[in-house]
């Protein structure tokens, strides 16, 4: 019997969470988040995560899962869900993954590659320069020696930033090159789905949810999390959403303009989210119009994960 695992990708606002809910109660099977925000506890409603109810009904994994100051890598997460995948195809369970990670759903899929040793001293040193000149000096040196990885990255990546100069300066070649030659010999089958909603409707979603998170008090959990005595400089903190409200309880900016920044920057972020998946072909984008078109998704996916045995 083939070992499927259901993979459900797209930008946010576009109903993974539901879609994943629905089908995950209907195959009795678990989710596996893929989401690099919803990993951290505190972080609630910035990060659109599931109600505690719909946690309690269906097991979830990766969710909740670390403090915010907590480090954790991608090639951890890979391990990590791997290892939750194997146990729910020993159950014969077929298990959902979803997010709009790009990251963590290639890692799942195909793997991380990890190998590179490391230079503290040179790590030092980028960090170093980093503070001093900003993440756009770190972008622009990776653009100089490994322009390809640069184009799949952004600047204030900058961790994924300093580690693909760190594997330049120790090897002489890009991280890509290596990352390429990284194959992860697998039995298992990742059918993909991914949620394609038209561009303006998209948008009203989110900021019909951006709207929704400050009605329920995403300010004040802004504010809990920061009295819990959580740096504001915190990579899990910088997220839009949370930035911008930080901004806020600053002075900086009027609450007015937060949720405007919040609304263009999600925007932003769900169309960067969407030039990463569409780059995978393996991906069956199934078009979303309204939320009627939402309900009738997990019967597609079950139709097409069926006609595969």
């Amino acid at each position: 019997m083939e070992r499927k695992v259901i993979v459900i990708v797209g930008p946010t606002c576009s109903g993974k969470t539901k879609v994943s809910l629905d089908l995950a109660r209907r195959l009795s099977t678990e989710i596996i988040s893929a989401d690099s925000r919803q990993i951290y506890k505190y972080l609630n409603i910035g990060t659109a995560k599931p109600v505690l109810e719909d946690l309690k009904s269906v097991k979830h994994h990766f969710i909740n899962y670390i403090e915010p100051g907590e480090e954790y890598n991608v090639s951890r997460y890979e391990s990590d869900g791997l290892k939750i995948i194997e146990d729910n195809l020993s159950k014969g369970q077929i298990p959902i993954v979803v997010g709009g990670s790009g990251l963590y759903i290639h890692a799942i899929v195909d793997g991380i590659f990890d190998a590179v040793d490391t230079d503290e001293e040179y790590r030092d040193k980028l960090k170093e320069n980093r503070e001093k000149l900003g993440n756009q000096f770190l972008y622009d040196e990776l653009k100089k020696v490994d322009p390809k990885s640069a184009s799949n990255m952004l600047p204030q990546n900058w961790k994924r930033v300093m580690r693909a100069l760190e594997v330049y300066h120790l090897t002489g070649k890009p991280i890509w090159k290596f990352q390429q030659e990284h194959n992860r010999e697998s039995n298992i089958s990742f059918v993909q789905f991914g949620l394609e909603w038209q561009r303006e409707v998209l948008y009203q979603n989110i900021n019909n949810r951006v709207d929704k998170m400050i009605e329920t008090g995403f300010v004040n959990e802004v504010e809990k999390i920061l009295e819990m005595g959580y740096s504001k400089k915190l990579n899990s903190l910088n997220t839009v959403g949370y930035k911008e409200i930080i901004s806020y309880l600053e002075n900086e900016i009027c609450l007015e303009r937060a949720i405007e920044l919040i609304k263009r920057n999600t925007r932003h972020y769900a169309k960067r989210q969407m030039t990463w998946f569409r780059k995978d072909d393996r991906i069956n984008w199934l078009k979303i119009n309204s939320k009627n078109d939402l309900e009738k998704v997990p019967d597609l996916i079950i139709s097409q994960i069926s006609n595969l045995n």
